[in-house]
């Protein structure tokens, strides 16, 4: 395509990922050497470190990127700007897994079980054309000898290599085919702001080679050790606090303070900063650091400005791997707004989310994997604004965060008033809902941050139930709805998840709402209801542009654990693990208690995809009559027109194009508790279209001189209707 053609829209499917050589990473996670000497090894031991630069990432990075250079392979796609719709054409409707909830089949991992051929024929009949995996590849971290496990659900990776926990290298190979024979492509992960405390830490708190560079981490001169906690027995860092965070940035070392603590806990993570323990380097000399963490301690942070570009060699790679290697169709970016750190002005937070150096380094990864032929999304929870921005360049799809929470609201209020604020926000801005990933649930909580009215505009002024707020009182008014309806005495099987949301499922965000508090004393009529409730969520994120993405929490109506089942997971306070079950789509292996992985099962409500692809009536069958009028009617790839006031509190309209037609589509929704008769006027709607409704085939109705319709809606139901335009009477 040319220049033109890219900028005014045109979109094909691009070429496949280039196959690599089959690459076999070297490292393994065992002791290697045949005298290691007494007591824990360190940089005085060249069989040590030799050892864990053999294990390392940056080392494969290096080795992976000298099979394409000098190759052709990567100059034949467009790959400079973000095409969400070629995108969405070749991947329009996503299942994500978890890797470490899914039961299979006896003895089998949990990649062969998503390669499945039963699974891939019922995903098929649903309307599923791809798997996002989850992060596979090892992770936790390297202490002495020994592999440590992930203190994130393995979004601290360590390593090229596929952990074995989930399966093989191989495997995923034969799950990649599996899916392009169902018409399916395969979505990895890429972690472009930190890894885990593996050997590329290990090497760079040891100042080997470019190692260092990798991370945000500052030696601290022997001076002002006594600065610095510290390190309990059994730990190799220690969390520091605002005081010594406050010196530190004093005499220069830091930038301190920043935009917010993410997963702030006090006594645990109280600053973004940790320190470790005297390490000796290479060189002898023993150094102490003090390193960034976004996130938990164990995912130190990259540095995507040092000038040895060891981070975004070691990212690069790493997204080669998974497309040139194992075959990936996409990755995603995970919590990509965070690469760029700058201190700013006296008194004032350093400026660390959504920073330009962050828009570059997306900007180079996802021109990467575009150029490679693969497509990326970014999970950004930042403002709309943000998301704008970062789109201009970098990931062709974004998580969409601002409608999540409202999309609950909704159906916890029964009123729609916050959910049209945001849809018509992110049009003022121009995010289309085709640049977004509309979701259900995924592996983290029900994300209330609201950080586009806490953060970004907070000072702005918005109408909210007849009052005028600040986006900062917006936030906190709608975060506390959220709270009451769907946690304590409403939903006691619900969690906060520190201040970020609520550690829930779909299925349980549904009985909340609907008030049932006993789930062991549902009756038929209320299960019915949580059916409803269920696809009138898929409608709203499927009806509309854009991806629509749901999970095997959702297929099967999975429930939240009881808090003792995960006692051990959940002490530190990470709740999200009540959300996190395991469960068996197909029925594998029905006496099994346990995923491969050790989560317990929990209870679902639905039942296996083959017991309900037999039902009509199921939710799995309505689901696929749902996205077939989505993929039927090329939904997924317009462009949003309107989304006009409502005369019923508890109904939403969205209008939409239908790409490649003069016809409009319109989504209809009642997420209130009555039946109703809606009367939809817009200025997008043409005068004497006729109204069919895509599900059924019966006419509504035709638009009026008034370009208004009246939609007869049931109680916690929707429907998609297309506007014939063509079909106008003389």
């Amino acid at each position: 395509m040319s220049t033109e053609q890219i900028a005014a829209g045109a979109h094909e499917p691009p070429e496949r990922p280039v196959r690599l050589a089959r690459y076999k990473p070297r490292g393994r996670l065992v002791h290697t050497t045949t005298s290691p000497g007494d007591g824990e090894p360190t940089a005085a031991d060249p069989g040590y470190v030799a050892w864990l630069v053999d294990q390392s990432m940056l080392r494969d990075a290096t080795e992976l990127a000298r099979q394409f250079s000098g190759s052709g392979s990567k100059w034949r796609n467009p790959y400079a700007l973000p095409d969400p719709r070629a995108a969405i054409a070749s991947a329009s409707t996503w299942f994500s897994a978890y890797p470490a909830s899914l039961i299979g089949r006896r003895g089998r991992s949990f990649l062969a079980t998503l390669g499945d051929v039963e699974l891939w024929t019922a995903f098929e009949r649903i309307g599923i054309t791809a798997v996002h995996t989850g992060p596979v590849k090892a992770s936790g971290g390297v202490s002495g000898w020994s592999h440590t496990p992930s203190t994130d659900g393995s979004f601290d990776r360590i390593s090229t290599r596929i952990d074995p926990m989930f399966g093989s290298a191989d495997e995923f190979r034969a799950m990649v085919d599996t899916a392009a024979h169902h018409g399916g492509t395969v979505i990895d992960d890429v972690v472009p702001g930190h890894t885990g405390k593996g050997a590329d830490f290990r090497l760079a708190t040891m100042r080997y080679g470019d190692y260092t560079g990798i991370y945000h981490m500052v030696e601290i001169a022997p001076e002002h050790w006594s600065l610095l906690p510290d390190i309990p027995d059994g730990q190799d860092s220690e969390n520091i606090d605002t005081a010594t965070e406050a010196e530190l940035e004093s005499l220069g070392y830091i930038v301190g303070q920043m935009q917010r603590v993410i997963f702030a806990t006090p006594g645990i993570k109280e600053t973004n900063w940790s320190t470790t323990g005297p390490v000796l380097g290479v060189d002898g000399v023993e150094r102490r650091w003090v390193y960034l963490h976004y996130f938990k301690e164990g995912q130190p942070s990259l540095n995507w400005l040092d000038p040895t570009f060891a981070a975004a060699r070691l990212v690069v790679g790493d997204a080669l791997h998974s497309l040139g290697d194992l075959g990936a169709g996409a990755l995603r970016l995970d919590a990509n707004g965070f690469l760029g750190l700058e201190k700013t002005t006296p008194g004032n937070p350093a400026w660390s989310e959504n920073h330009p150096l962050s828009e570059a380094a997306n900007h180079m990864i996802a021109a990467s994997v575009r150029s490679m032929g693969g497509f990326t999304f970014q999970e950004l929870n930042l403002t709309i604004n943000d998301i704008k921005a970062n789109s201009l360049r970098g990931a062709d799809l974004s998580y969409d965060f601002v409608n999540r929470p409202a999309y609950h609201h909704a159906l916890a209020t029964g009123e729609t008033e916050f959910l049209r604020l945001t849809l018509n926000a992110s049009l003022a801005i121009g995010v289309q809902p085709v640049q977004l990933v509309h979701a259900l649930q995924n592996h983290d909580e029900l994300t209330y941050e609201l950080v586009h009215f806490e953060s970004g505009h907070r000072h702005d002024r918005f109408v909210f139930r007849g009052r005028d707020l600040s986006g900062e009182q917006l936030a906190a008014e709608i975060r506390a709805d959220l709270v009451a309806h769907l946690t304590g005495d409403a939903g006691p099987y619900n969690a906060l998840f520190t201040t970020n949301g609520i550690a829930s499922t779909t299925a349980t965000v549904v009985t909340a709402s609907l008030g049932i508090v006993d789930l062991k004393r549902m009756t038929q009529d209320q299960l019915a209801d949580v059916v409803s409730a269920h696809l009138l969520l898929a409608m709203f994120n499927a009806w509309q542009p854009g991806v629509f993405c749901l999970s095997g929490w959702d297929l099967v109506g999975a429930l939240t654990l009881p808090r003792d089942a995960v006692a051990e997971l959940i002490e530190d306070g990470d709740t999200r693990w009540i959300h996190r079950s395991a469960y068996d789509l197909m029925g594998f292996d029905p006496d099994i208690s346990t995923s491969s992985s050790g989560m317990p099962k929990g209870r679902s409500l639905y039942g296996t995809l083959p017991r309900q692809l037999e039902d009509p009536t199921s939710f799995a069958s309505r689901l696929a009559d749902v996205l077939h009028v989505r993929a039927d009617n090329g939904i997924a790839t317009g462009d949003q027109l309107d989304v006009p006031p409502v005369d019923h509190a508890g109904v939403l309209v969205m209008v939409h194009t239908l790409d490649g037609t003069p016809d409009r589509q319109m989504t209809v929704l009642n997420f209130g508790r009555e039946d109703v008769v809606t009367t939809v006027t817009s200025s997008s709607l043409f005068e004497g279209a006729r109204v069919i409704d895509m599900l059924s085939g019966d006419t509504v109705g035709r638009v009026d001189g008034d370009r208004s319709v009246r939609v007869p809606l049931g109680r916690l139901s929707g429907r998609s209707l297309r506007l014939i335009v063509s079909d106008q009477p003389a």
